[in-house]
């Protein structure tokens, strides 16, 4: 399983990674495993600000429909458009062309309560 030791990690299976003054989420290698085939990726919440912990957007996959959190308090400023044509790219390649939302944080320094690397390995039992 891939759980790249630079990002920052949900109890939820979302991942972090700070660009610049944004945030980009997505989900973890494990949760796409997990879900299966994705089929569509339904995020409606560009130019909202979310809390931290509360729904972003969902995936439906073969198996389920399963909610997406926002990893931390902010705005999301973009959203992976490619999804809409390419859900599969979540399972391709969750980590980069599978990204799902930008975010601009409420506080950056948020990014730092999120689990690491070596938490979220412990918590999927890796």
């Amino acid at each position: 399983m891939n759980i790249p030791a630079e990002l920052r990690y949900t109890k939820d299976h979302e991942w972090a990674q700070i660009e610049g003054d944004l945030v980009c989420v997505g989900i973890t290698d494990f949760a796409q495993s997990e879900l299966g085939d994705i089929v569509y990726v339904d995020i409606t919440t560009l130019d909202q600000e979310v809390a931290a912990d509360k729904v972003f957007g969902t995936v439906d996959a073969v198996k389920a429909v399963s909610e997406l959190f926002m990893p931390i308090s902010g705005t999301v400023v973009a959203i992976n458009e490619e999804l809409n044509t390419q859900p599969d790219l979540v399972n391709q390649d969750p980590y980069g062309k599978g990204w799902m939302i930008k975010v601009r944080p409420n506080n950056m320094a948020d990014v730092d309560t999120l689990l690491s690397a070596d938490d979220y390995k412990a918590l999927v039992g890796e």
